[in-house]
């Protein structure tokens, strides 16, 4: 087989194997879409992790993030990542850490301007401490929201138990 031959596989290939592929689009979010997505999802079970890519835990956290969707696939769940970084950092920072990262859930970046306004409306007791994560279940009508790092088995208890 000649190189161009080898070269013409080796190309198709990475084009068409998903974990080469470039990440998903990173886009805008607004609490208001948020909201609405959570209100849409029916029968489903939301876990949304804020997080930023300077988050030292946050960080950390990612990857039982993505194991916990990857396990429970089949499952109504849908892991939401909502990244604090500024908008400005999305192509600098983003999605570079995203790729890096092979990260497979949906990826947003906050777009809100007033900080204590989105705090708020997310959890009043909400600090704005990083990481944070807020849990729905529309079919049960239950949310939960906490304010710290997650190791997997503790992830994954809490998804059980809202399920």
């Amino acid at each position: 087989m000649g190189l161009r031959n080898v070269l013409i596989i080796l190309t198709c290939w990475l084009w068409l194997n998903p974990s080469t592929s470039q990440a998903q689009n990173i886009r805008l979010l607004t609490l208001n879409q948020l909201e609405s997505r959570l209100a849409a999802g029916k029968d489903t079970t939301f876990i949304v992790n804020f997080w930023a890519t300077w988050c030292v835990p946050c960080v950390a956290e990612l990857p039982d993030f993505e194991k916990l969707q990857a396990t429970y696939s089949g499952n109504k769940l849908k892991v939401l990542l909502v990244s604090l970084d500024f908008k400005s950092k999305v192509n600098s920072t983003v999605i570079p850490f995203i790729k890096k990262q092979h990260l497979r859930n949906e990826v947003y970046v906050l777009n809100e301007t007033n900080q204590q306004e989105y705090i708020d409306r997310v959890d009043k007791s909400w600090s704005g401490a990083l990481p944070a994560t807020l849990m729905v279940n529309t079919t049960r009508n239950l949310r939960q929201f906490f304010e710290r790092e997650f190791t997997y088995p503790e992830l994954e208890q809490t998804y059980l138990s809202l399920k």
